[in-house]
C-alpha cells in the first residue's frame, strides 16, 4: 500500500530496514543516558543541522510531538502577546493554544485557500512579542510567503518568530536568519512514525524564556527552554525521549544528506507540477488554491465532485491511498501528499489510476 495522506504519511524506504537494526542492536533497551544513545542524537542533530542548513547557533531539542512544541512556544516565549497568522485549521490551533493558556493573542485571517502577501496590510502592536507562521497549513495546502516571513523580521525587529514546518520540511527553502524558532514532526516529510517533535530555537529565544523565569513566570517543568538547554550539551533530553523515532531520524536524514536536498526539492516540486497539472486537466478536479504563489509544493488540496472515500474504494485494488478533505470543506475536497518517500513512479501510477478509475 503506498500512502498519500498528509500524516501519518508512507514511511521513507529506509525505515523498515532501520527499525530492523535498531532491534538487533538492542538499541530500543539501553539507557538514554549511555553515551551510545547520546551519539545517536548527536547524529541526529548533526545530520538534521547539515540537511536544512542549520545555523550553529540555533540549538535543536526533541519533544514529543508538533502540538506539544505549541504549548512550549507559548509558555516559554510569551509574557502576554502574541500575533498569529490563520488561514486554516492548524494555524487556528497555534492560535487559540495561546488563549487558553491565557494569553493576548491576535490573528490576522486569510480566507480558505489564500495565503499572505502584502506586509503594508499587517499592522502589529508594538508589544506583540511572537510572530506565529504556520508555513505549510496542511489543511488548506496553502504556503506561506518566504519574502514576507523576511519583511516581517526587518519591520518587526524585536518580535520572535516562530515558524511551524510540519508539513514543509525537509523541503521548505526557509532562511533562518529570517526567524528565531521553527519546529516540526517527523511522520510528514521525514516519513517517520508519528511520535517525535524538534524544535529548533536560537539564542534570543533561550534568552526570552530564561527571563520569563527569572521574573517568576511558569515556563514549564522539564520540558522548558531552559531545561533542553542544560542537557543539550551532552546530547540528551530532560526526560525519556522516544529514542527508537530519534534513531530512525538519526538514519532517515543521513539518507536524505546521501541523496541531496537540491535533489529532494527538485524532485519535490517534479512531482507537484504532475499532480496539479492532472487536476488542473481533469473533469470534476480542480486546485483548492487558485494563486500559484500559494500553492504548496507538498500537500496539495483538491476540489472534488466525489468524495475521498468513494476515491479510495477506486483505489484499493491499486493498493493506494489519498488523504481525505480537512477543516470546514472536508465533504468536497481530498489531499494528496508530496513528501520525499512518495517517488515520482509512486506519483504517475496514482494518477494512472485515477485515470482508470474515474471517468
Amino acid at each position: 500500500m503506498i500512502y498519500f495522506t498528509p500524516g501519518p504519511s508512507q514511511l521513507y524506504p529506509t525505515v523498515a530496514t532501520h527499525i530492523q537494526s535498531a532491534l538487533d542492536e538492542g538499541f530500543c533497551s539501553i539507557s538514554h543516558r549511555s553515551r551510545r544513545y547520546e551519539s545517536i542524537q548527536q547524529m541526529a542533530e548533526e545530520n538534521l543541522r547539515a540537511l536544512m542548513n542549520i545555523p550553529d547557533h540555533f540549538h535543536i531539542f526533541f519533544t514529543s510531538s508538533a502540538t506539544e512544541i505549541w504549548d512550549r512556544c507559548i509558555e516559554n516565549l510569551v509574557n502576554q502577546r502574541s500575533f498569529h497568522f490563520v488561514n486554516g485549521s492548524f494555524s487556528e490551533r497555534f492560535y487559540t493554544t495561546a488563549l487558553q493558556m491565557g494569553r493576548d493573542a491576535v490573528s490576522l485571517e486569510a480566507p480558505l485557500g489564500k495565503g499572505f502577501h502584502d506586509l503594508h496590510e499587517i499592522h502589529m502592536h508594538e508589544d506583540n512579542e511572537l510572530i506565529c507562521i504556520t508555513h505549510n497549513e496542511t489543511s488548506t495546502g496553502v504556503v506561506f510567503d518566504h519574502e514576507l516571513i523576511s519583511g516581517l523580521r526587518k519591520q518587526y525587529p524585536d518580535a520572535l518568530i516562530a515558524v511551524d514546518a510540519v508539513s514543509s520540511v525537509p523541503y521548505g527553502k526557509i532562511n533562518f536568519s529570517d526567524i528565531d524558532t521553527l519546529f516540526f514532526s517527523v511522520q510528514k516529510g521525514f516519513g517517520l512514525p508519528a511520535g517525535l517533535g524538534v524544535w529548533i530555537c536560537n539564542e534570543r529565544c533561550i534568552a526570552k524564556a530564561e527571563s520569563r523565569k527569572a521574573a517568576g513566570k511558569f515556563i514549564g517543568t522539564y520540558h522548558s527552554l531552559p531545561s533542553f538547554l542544560k542537557h543539550s550539551p551532552k546530547h540528551q533530553t530532560p526526560s525519556t525521549p522516544n529514542m527508537l523515532a530519534i534513531y530512525l531520524l538519526a538514519h532517515v536524514s543521513g539518507d536524505m544528506l546521501h541523496t541531496g536536498l537540491s535533489q529532494i526539492e527538485h524532485d519535490t516540486e517534479h512531482k507537484a507540477r504532475l499532480i496539479y497539472d492532472f487536476i488542473e486537466n481533469r473533469d470534476g478536479f480542480s486546485p483548492f488554491v487558485k494563486d500559484l504563489r500559494d500553492r504548496s509544493q507538498t500537500v496539495v488540496v483538491v476540489e472534488s465532485a466525489i468524495s475521498s472515500k468513494t476515491i479510495n474504494e477506486f483505489l484499493k485494488p491499486h493498493e493506494m491511498q489519498i488523504g481525505g478533505g480537512y477543516g470546514p470543506l472536508k465533504e468536497q475536497q481530498f489531499r494528496i501528499a508530496n513528501f520525499p518517500a512518495v517517488s515520482t513512479a509512486d506519483v504517475e501510477r496514482l494518477l494512472a489510476a485515477l485515470s482508470q478509475e474515474i471517468r
